[in-house]
């Protein structure tokens, strides 16, 4: 009897030792960066933005955020422009610890730049989007962020990518610089800004680029850690 009892007792403790282990490599957020590379964007503002995007993932208060905690965050980031022009820089990568995060950041800069001389077909890149969530880590909350400077000329709307591919759950924010259009502020609040708690920040031009990522993910990010605990 005894030394049957000692075996639940192990079997137990092993279960539980398991099932703390599963929580603490759990996923609270898959975060897929979109950024356009259209023909909009010429070389100047293209490395504004991607050095802008690495500046941001390494800032110290952006760090903390990706990293504490029991549950990690998956990340991935691919450029957009025409219809068939998206392809991923980053692909999906959990964020276990700082060793991780340097090596996405350093993929992100070596990467070279995918297109330059295609139209903005928005609603694509997000249909494209919508795929590469598909195969992400399971996480409890899915999150596009979309970087941009214009509005779709090119292929079928946002809106309609929203009622024709997966994003049900899916949360898509925007950053719209300004500078090309003054259109986009407007364009990316009405028509790109999907799902719950989408919100949408705006840069003063790709030298902003930096500040405005910055801004968003750590608003992005501890909004995820605060609803954790709240749940």
């Amino acid at each position: 009897m005894v030394g049957a009892a000692l075996r639940l007792a192990a079997v137990v403790a092993f279960c539980v030792a398991a099932s703390s282990a599963a929580r603490a490599e759990g996923c609270r957020l898959a975060l897929l960066l979109a950024l356009d590379v259209s023909s909009s964007v010429d070389e100047a503002e293209y490395r504004l933005q991607k050095e802008g995007l690495a500046a941001a993932l390494s800032d110290l208060d952006v760090r903390r955020a990706l990293l504490e905690g029991d549950e990690r965050v998956a990340l991935a980031v691919y450029e957009w422009s025409g219809r068939r022009q998206s392809t991923v820089v980053l692909d999906w990568v959990l964020l276990a610890d700082e060793a991780a995060l340097q090596r996405a950041v350093d993929t992100v800069l070596a990467a070279p730049r995918s297109h330059d001389r295609f139209p903005t077909a928005m609603g694509f890149a997000l249909g494209y989007g919508a795929g590469v969530l598909e195969r992400a880590p399971a996480c409890t909350r899915q999150v596009i962020d979309v970087s941009g400077d214009g509005i779709t000329n090119d292929g079928f709307r946002p809106q309609q990518a929203y009622a024709h591919f997966p994003f049900a759950g899916v949360t898509v924010n925007g950053l719209a610089v300004l500078g090309s259009d003054p259109r986009v502020v407007h364009y990316f609040r009405g028509e790109v800004a999907h799902g719950p708690g989408a919100f949408v920040e705006v840069a003063e031009g790709y030298a902003d680029f930096r500040r405005a990522m910055t801004l968003k993910l750590f608003r992005e990010l501890n909004d995820m850690i605060v609803g954790a605990l709240t749940r």
